[in-house]
């Protein structure tokens, strides 16, 4: 943390500070899945969408940066590190992508 830029650091504790509600995260499991989980199930899911939110945040910064835009991130910007993260990771979501919903569509 102490190599930090003062925007980065800002992110940080912004990121630390905030969480995915665990009800939310709980309902919509049971409406993709079609039956309920247990809070825990629901909290280490939500941990984990919360550290792939930040990366991808994290993407589209780089992005915006190497465009040298500024401002908020575009859609634009997201779609891009969507992108990104999927040549870098391979799939991400379902087992089979082609029957898969789509993020960040235009």
């Amino acid at each position: 943390m102490d190599n930090f830029s003062p925007g980065q650091y800002d992110r940080f504790e912004s990121y630390r500070r905030h969480a995915l509600p665990k009800q939310a995260v709980r309902k919509v499991i049971q409406q993709t899945l079609g039956y309920q989980v247990s809070q825990p199930v629901a909290q280490i899911i939500a941990g984990f969408s919360k550290v792939f939110v930040g990366e991808i945040v994290e993407q589209a910064r780089e992005i915006q940066m190497r465009r040298g835009e500024t401002g908020p991130l575009s859609p634009d910007h997201l779609r891009e590190a969507y992108r990104a993260y999927q040549q870098e990771t391979g799939r991400v979501g379902a087992a089979r992508p082609l029957r898969a919903k789509k993020l960040f569509v235009r």
